[in-house]
């Protein structure tokens, strides 16, 4: 077993996926750092956990990075349609969508063998 191919793992969206873990955990910070309306407040904490939530389970299924598509569009949406007690935190939580978005769209390059193909087949 090479090392190289545990460590590089080159041209894969798994970086994608921990930046979109790492946008959804300042999302999620980013609720209690300044004044929110209860509804902007609820919205950015649970989506942030979400976010964050989606893109460690992508890790492993490549598929569920469309959860946190779904999730940057109801959080832009959100963020001007929610009632707000401060434009930061619409800016904000716009912002993290864009991000979120075009991070959830970044493909998995490496075939992912799937949950039991990993196993060598022993042929009867």
């Amino acid at each position: 077993m090479t090392t190289g191919a545990m460590v590089r793992n080159e041209g894969s969206g798994s970086w994608a996926r921990i930046a979109s873990a790492m946008v959804g955990a300042w999302l999620f910070i980013s609720a209690f750092a300044w004044r929110h309306s209860d509804a902007q407040l609820f919205n950015t904490w649970a989506s942030g956990a979400a976010a964050v939530i989606f893109a460690l389970v992508s890790l492993a299924a490549p598929q569920a990075r469309y959860l946190n598509t779904a999730l940057a569009i109801w959080l832009f949406i959100s963020a001007f349609a929610l009632p707000t007690a401060s434009g930061s935190t619409t800016w904000n939580n716009a912002i993290v969508a864009v991000l979120l978005f075009a991070f959830s769209l970044v493909p998995e390059r490496r075939r992912h063998p799937g949950a039991f193909t990993h196993h060598r087949r022993v042929t009867v």
